[in-house]
């Protein structure tokens, strides 16, 4: 009776019952809700406030940002069911209007990421010029993933999402940490229609993830950064359930000491055995490595494994024995 008591309490407001509803459809920053709200963000924080004590939202800090999400289902899920029976019989006034702001903030993070992307082009084109093409990498990927069911992925060193965008569909839940405000900004902008994707600051070595809690995790151009690669590749592991992959992709060893100098890569590519030895003392095994070769560095995927059934080995393993079983 506490809890719904408290929840009851939290949305006897007007205000409150809006920024549930922002909420459900998309996280946003206590500025953006604002925005939206037409309210300033002072008052807009007591009412997440009051929210979040309730355990209908969360906050999380980013840089001098504040982002709110929904609270977890327990609490949220029958609230959210309730307002849609609600709203069968009586439209909410403030629906409409609300969705119009919300989508000039939609508007405002594209232009945003499209400015950054913009100014930030050189330099990425000119690292894209030294390996083979992109498209090419996604496609081993997915080659090396699998169409299956991914179940929980964590995208580590998410930058602008672009792998929760291209496997995300695969996933029962999909979140990518990055340690930059500025790319999770972007991120955003890019995935904000996708209802299973959150996106968190954290970093690589200090996962926001229970033990065993993942399915799949990447590093996708993010170890080479990495000032202890063989501490990141743990505490990946540390996250990866029974049957649990990792999809590192990097460079091959290579000799380009400008990419140290001029974009701070800490390491200069990685051996097959340098990987293999993290992956043994991280309590994986190398279950498969590609490399591509094409222009001045080569890039190579692996893949490691931990001990025990994969959740594609045991959807399959159920689907024989119902059809056995019929």
């Amino acid at each position: 009776m506490t809890l719904a008591l408290d929840i009851f309490r939290a949305l006897a407001d007007a205000t409150r019952l809006r920024i549930f509803s922002l909420l459900r459809t998309m996280e946003l920053s206590v500025g953006e809700l604002a925005q939206v709200l037409g309210q300033s963000q002072p008052r807009v924080s007591r009412h997440v406030k009051i929210l979040c004590d309730a355990g209908l939202a969360e906050r999380r800090k980013e840089g001098s940002w504040v982002f709110v999400a929904l609270g977890r289902a327990a609490a949220t899920a029958p609230v959210a069911a309730a307002i849609d029976e609600w709203q069968r019989t009586e439209p909410d006034h403030w629906a409409v209007a609300d969705a119009a702001r919300l989508a000039a903030v939609r508007a405002d993070r594209a232009a945003s990421a499209a400015q950054w992307f913009e100014g930030h082009a050189d330099e990425w084109d000119a690292i894209r010029s030294l390996h083979v093409a992109e498209s090419e990498v996604e496609a081993a990927m997915a080659e090396v993933l699998g169409d299956g069911p991914l179940g929980q992925l964590i995208d580590i060193g998410t930058g602008t999402g672009r792998m929760l965008e291209l496997f995300g569909d695969q996933a029962d839940s999909a979140l990518g940490i990055d340690r930059s405000s500025e790319m999770l900004r972007l991120a955003r902008a890019k995935l904000h229609d996708r209802a299973n994707t959150e996106l968190r600051q954290a970093d690589l070595y200090a996962l926001p993830m229970a033990d065993g809690a993942a399915d799949v995790a990447i590093l996708h151009h993010v170890l080479h950064f990495a000032q202890q690669p063989g501490a990141a590749i743990a505490e990946a592991a540390r996250v990866l359930g029974p049957g649990g992959r990792l999809l590192i992709v990097d460079f091959a060893p290579h000799d380009r000491e400008d990419l140290r100098t001029r974009d701070a890569h800490t390491r200069l590519g990685f051996a097959d055995e340098q990987i293999a030895g993290w992956f043994g003392n991280a309590g994986l095994a190398l279950a498969r490595t590609e490399t591509l070769k094409g222009g001045e560095l080569t890039v190579t995927l692996w893949l490691g494994r931990k001990a025990g059934a994969s959740l594609h080995e045991v959807t399959m393993t159920r689907v024989g024995q119902t059809v056995g079983a019929a």
